[in-house]
């Protein structure tokens, strides 16, 4: 078994009693600290996050140490600039004592509150059974016959109609009068007529 953990912003895969050092630790010597599991490697493979939550690995600060000592050097050409530094990193010695992982226990059976009421309840009421048809859709329906209903009850009669309810017939129409008053002559207004020769005017 074994796992891949982060601190110090450096990922080591990690055993149980294995020592190593990492970036310097704000703990005290001997105390025991907990690292950030990234994956886990037993008999199965964990890389869920959720999964990764009951995993835990724990580990022993050994010593705060310092590593070896690192040589920089700088130099620039035909300007006689030379500087030597050193510099040491500060590092915490640990060793890992742990790698658990927490069994999850069993989801818990449903609740009564789940099973249908005894107060009567039809047996395809569940929540797989389909919803009943709905009332806005009857309402509407019914509003719509209501309208239609109500659109040939209040239809205007007709002229004919009309006359026939009110007991008044309509009187017909002369044939020969549109005739003669088209041919009869337009004489404009304010002009005479001409009186003919051999009037006795």
């Amino acid at each position: 078994m074994y796992a891949i953990v982060r601190t110090g912003g450096k990922q080591y895969r990690v055993e149980k009693g294995q020592r190593l050092l990492v970036e310097r630790m704000a703990a005290e010597q001997g105390s025991e600290v907990a690292l950030e599991p990234l994956m886990l490697r037993s008999e199965e493979t964990v890389l869920d996050q959720q999964a990764l939550g009951s995993v835990k690995v724990t580990a022993k600060v050994l010593a705060h140490v310092r590593g070896e000592k690192l040589r920089v050097f700088k130099f620039k050409p035909k300007r006689g600039y030379r500087r030597r530094t050193g510099h040491r990193q500060d590092l915490t010695h640990i060793e890992v004592t742990d790698i658990a992982r927490a069994r999850v226990k069993a989801a818990a059976a449903p609740s009564a509150a789940a099973a249908p009421s005894a107060a009567g309840e039809p047996e395809g009421a569940g929540a797989g059974a389909p919803a009943s048809k709905p009332k806005r859709a009857a309402k509407a329906a019914g509003e719509k016959r209501a309208g239609a209903a109500k659109g040939a009850a209040g239809e205007k009669p007709t002229g004919a109609a009309k006359g026939a309810a009110g007991g008044k017939r309509a009187a017909p129409a002369k044939p020969g009068a549109a005739s003669a008053k088209r041919a009869a002559p337009r004489v404009a207004k304010g002009s005479k007529a001409k009186p003919e020769p051999g009037d006795g005017a």
